[in-house]
Order: structure tokens, then C-alpha cells, then sequence
């Protein structure tokens, strides 16, 4: 397995989690805790600090979500940092330099034909 492969399924895997902490949460600031009824009082062991879990638990699945991104574009270049592409290989391509606009356009005629214009 690549290193890519493993920071791709970290990547899956805490975006599921980020998912599951959104879904749970109540956008009016209900979420979880009022299902227990903990609207004003601390009932069932502190449910009124669910709001305050969900929430540091969503920033914290996503700064390591972009921390794992971020690692794993470290490994697709191998840690070299280059941006050379592997796929194009210029060492058999023959380079001609154009002629400059307006400039002579006859070329080196060896065999007695007529100049290219």
C-alpha cells in the first residue's frame, strides 16, 4: 500500500466522521442536546455540553482534514518537490528555433532549388 493510498482512506474516513458530527447537530442550537431535554438544566451527566463537543469536534475533524490533505499532496510528488511530468519526455524531440517575423525567409538551399518564401 502507498502512502497516498493510506492518507486516502484517513481522508474517506474522517470526512465520514465530519459528516455524521454535522448531521447530528441542530442548526436552531437544539442538536443532541435537547432530544435529552436539556433545554436550561444539566440533565443525564452533562448533556448541556454536547453543543460545545459537537463543535470543537467539528473543527477538529476538519483541521485534521486538511491536514491529511495536505499530506497527501506531499506524497503524490514523493517529497521532491518537483513539477517535472514524467509523461512528456523531451529528449527525442527535435527543437527548431521559428524565424523572427519580418525577417529573411530564405533558408540554406543546397540543392539549386528556389527560396521558401
Amino acid at each position: 500500500m502507498s502512502t497516498f493510498t493510506i492518507f486516502l482512506v484517513l481522508i474517506i474516513f474522517v470526512a465520514f466522521l465530519l459528516v455524521v458530527v454535522i448531521m447530528v447537530q441542530n442548526p436552531k442550537g437544539g442538536g443532541l442536546s435537547s432530544s435529552f431535554g436539556g433545554g436550561g438544566t444539566q440533565q443525564l451527566g452533562g448533556v448541556k455540553k454536547t453543543t460545545d463537543f459537537l463543535d470543537k469536534s467539528t473543527w477538529t475533524l476538519a483541521i485534521i482534514m486538511i491536514a491529511l490533505i495536505l499530506l497527501s499532496s506531499i506524497s503524490i510528488l514523493g517529497g521532491t518537490g518537483t513539477n517535472e511530468s514524467d509523461v512528456i519526455d523531451t529528449e527525442g524531440i527535435e527543437t527548431t528555433i521559428p524565424a523572427p517575423p519580418g525577417g529573411d525567409t530564405t533558408t540554406d538551399n543546397t540543392e539549386g532549388d528556389t527560396p521558401v518564401e
